[in-house]
């Protein structure tokens, strides 16, 4: 495979540090950068991008790396094997197939798009190009979440009849003036798909295939485009039943971020602000490990968590040829088509049945 400016970018890199860029300085971008300086053994940040000057500047103080002021630059003047994606979510799909089409590997974060066909798109122009592209799921690197499912694929719960998830935050108006692409439809999407992308991604992950949803959305305190407040109901096609309850508009700050299990044989609430807390863990069959189950618990002020790090580990391993994606692009569009068909839902009034397209 040959990039833009002749490089050979390989699949397994193994004789040196891997090279990366980060597009977008903003919010999220400071999660990124603080794992890969964790990593820095095994990569090296050799440039950041952004549009704002400010942003830029910053970021580049912050890194000592070289700065550019548009992708298009940095494909052309670096010669980075992937490059992370932080960008407003509207942007990502056509950002990700540029990347792509250059011959550089695609880290995206959620949701890897506001659009379904966008969401596509990306999968099939990183299959074209031959290069990976991974979507960030931090929270399934949780210990909290890691023993979930593991109690789940150990069928621990026998059948499992209720899932419920809580997402109780707050973003104020300030949150959304801060950025013109905040709460827009094109660029961000509402409470759902922002705020809530990784516990809908619960949804799947945890609790497996999925077989129709139905939702509500309002916009009820904040002067945005996309919805504040969200409800979803569940069907898997297991027979189970479950509900997702998300708003933005939790007085006076965040609140709960929360999954709750119940089953045939155990019951399972894991909360705290953002699932960092097992709060109560029950199974009929009792094993050692369930002796151990506090120490899975974490202090976090942050609703991101701390599981970056843990992510790019997964990455590093993939390109030493050690491992395969936790989400790579397929993965990742199995949360975004839950968010299409709650959107669908909620404007048609209707239920909506998975898979979107056949």
């Amino acid at each position: 495979m040959t990039n833009v400016i002749g490089k050979v970018v390989p699949n397994i890199i193994k004789d040196r540090k891997i090279r990366i860029a980060v597009v977008g300085c903003g919010r999220i971008a400071q999660k990124h950068l603080e794992a890969i300086r964790e990593h820095s053994k095994n990569l090296e940040l050799r440039a950041v991008c952004d549009i704002d000057q400010e942003a830029l500047d910053k970021a580049k103080q912050i890194t000592g790396c070289v700065g550019y002021n548009n992708l298009d630059d940095l494909l052309c003047g670096s010669d980075v094997d992937v490059v992370t994606i932080c960008t407003p979510s509207g942007l990502h799909a056509d950002q990700a197939c540029r990347i792509a089409e250059s011959g550089r590997h695609v880290i995206t974060e959620k949701p890897m798009a506001t659009r379904w066909q966008d969401g596509l798109e990306m999968v099939k122009a990183c299959d074209q190009a031959g290069v990976r592209l991974f979507v960030v799921k931090q929270n399934r690197m949780n210990t909290t979440l890691r023993m979930l499912k593991h109690a789940v694929e150990e069928k621990r719960f026998g059948r499992i009849y209720l899932v419920n998830i809580n997402v109780f935050w707050t973003r104020p108006q300030s949150y959304y003036d801060h950025a013109k692409w905040r709460g827009t439809w094109e660029f961000d999407g509402g409470a759902l798909m922002n705020q809530a992308s990784h516990y809908i991604d619960f949804l799947d992950w945890l609790f497996g295939p999925i077989e129709s949803v139905q939702a509500m959305t309002a916009t009820l305190a904040r002067d945005i485009e996309t919805e504040d407040t969200g409800v979803l109901n569940v069907r898997w096609r297991s027979g189970a039943l479950g509900s997702v309850n998300v708003t933005m508009l939790t007085y006076p700050k965040n609140l709960e971020g929360s999954v709750t299990v119940i089953g045939e044989k155990g019951t399972v609430r894991i909360g705290g602000v953002a699932v960092n807390e097992i709060q109560h863990w029950e199974f009929a069959d009792k094993q050692p490990e369930d002796e151990n189950i506090k120490q899975a618990n974490y202090e976090t002020t942050s609703v991101y968590g701390f599981g970056h790090p843990r992510y790019y580990e997964n990455i590093i391993e993939v390109f030493r040829g050690e491992a395969l994606p936790e989400t790579d692009g397929r993965e990742g569009l199995k949360s975004l088509e839950l968010l299409i068909a709650a959107y669908l839902s909620a404007r048609d009034g209707s239920k909506v049945s998975l898979p979107l397209e056949y």
